[in-house]
């Protein structure tokens, strides 16, 4: 099998498909890895590391996607790779499809098979691939919140964990998953005070036991949410509906409820975003200003720290990649929980939320292969 691994061309992404521990392990097993020269580059990963993992460097991009039966990417493909993908190709990436009509209507297009990281899930019902980038971006976003609310950042020149005779600032975290716990283990270190938001009371149980009280929950409803946003210096937005639109849970009439220079940070950007405000920033141009709330949407935060979110990705995505190279399609067909990240497949999608979501037909993947 040729697995490829093109660069990120998407603004500001310097993530890697695959590290070289990776290709090596890959290589090991038989296989031909080759790389678009320049991956990795920015983040200590160049061409001459990946050499020496066995890999065979590329030119380009098109090169790379004629040669390879299988391509292993982070970030969905941009529409100039798109047009690269051919019939019978298989796509292994983060997709978010629910919130990117185009994207879907050219892989569907394409008559590739396409696997979203984000829709794989395991025994437990868990969504494996996604769980490590929810986790940098959990810890991220308390991080980049903390410095919107810096003054010179337009912030309310508020110190996240206050200081001796000082109040800390309140951060709100919408939702208590995995993005949202690592959120809230960030925030609690850092000093402040924290509310979260929940429809599991089972998981604002755990919270309490955890946190020993230290931690104020409540069950999600719009009161609940209305009462504190005026109080809020901070508001984390880390609601998933697994690949489905994320749900609005503040709307611009509310938003004017918090104050000038208080900061909202929408980790839910990919899928679509949980503030009726919120739309795609970069890391080069990360925020914007609304009714004089910051935000700060950034729809790939990881990359932010990319060596180290490319390292905890590779952990979790290396077994299914071994896996599709040694069988193809059928590590599919041997798998359920693998079969969930199918999300289109030779021109149909194959994943309900998305069918659903885009008002696409959709067709079983058993039906499919």
């Amino acid at each position: 099998m040729i697995i490829g691994i093109p660069k990120e061309i998407k603004s500001d992404e310097f993530r890697v498909g695959l590290t070289p521990a990776s290709v090596r392990e890959l290589v090991l097993e038989g296989h031909k890895v080759i790389v678009e020269d320049g991956l990795g580059a920015g983040i200590g990963f160049g061409s001459d590391v990946y050499r020496q993992s066995g890999a065979t460097i590329v030119k380009d991009a098109k090169e790379l996607f004629d040669k390879a039966n299988i391509v292993v990417k982070v970030k969905e493909p941009q529409p100039s790779e798109i047009k690269f993908i051919r019939e019978n190709q298989i796509l292994f990436t983060y997709l978010h499809l629910a919130a990117d009509r185009p994207q879907a209507e050219g892989l569907i297009n394409s008559g590739a098979h396409a696997i979203a990281y984000e829709t794989v899930t395991d025994q437990s019902g868990l969504l494996p691939l996604l769980v490590p980038m929810s986790e940098v971006a959990g810890r991220l976003s308390i991080q980049a919140g903390a410095t919107c609310l810096e003054r010179f950042r337009g912030g309310r020149g508020v110190l996240l964990g206050g200081v001796p005779g000082v109040m800390p600032a309140t951060v709100m975290i919408l939702g208590c998953g995995i993005s949202g716990s690592h959120a809230l283990k960030m925030a609690v270190g850092l000093g402040a005070e924290c509310v979260v938001f929940e429809k599991s009371l089972d998981r604002l149980r755990e919270i309490e036991n955890q946190y020993d009280g230290r931690v104020i929950t409540q069950y999600s409803t719009q009161n609940n949410i209305e009462e504190w946003l005026p109080r809020a210096d901070l508001v984390i937005g880390a609601v998933l509906v697994p690949g489905r639109s994320a749900p609005v849970l503040v709307n611009k009439k509310q938003l004017s409820l918090m104050k000038k220079g208080s900061v909202v940070v929408d980790v839910a950007i990919d899928q679509g975003g949980c503030f009726e405000t919120s739309k795609p920033t970069t890391h080069s141009s990360s925020t914007f200003e609304v009714d004089g709330v910051i935000h700060y949407c950034v729809a790939n935060m990881p990359g932010a720290v990319a060596r180290t979110s490319s390292v905890a990705l590779n952990n979790a995505t290396l077994p299914y990649v071994l896996r599709l190279a040694k069988h193809g399609l059928d590590a599919l067909k041997h798998d359920p929980h693998f079969m969930r990240g199918l999300n289109i497949s030779s021109g149909h999608v194959t994943y309900a939320p998305v069918a659903d979501d885009l008002g696409f037909k959709y067709k079983s993947p058993e039906e499919v292969l």
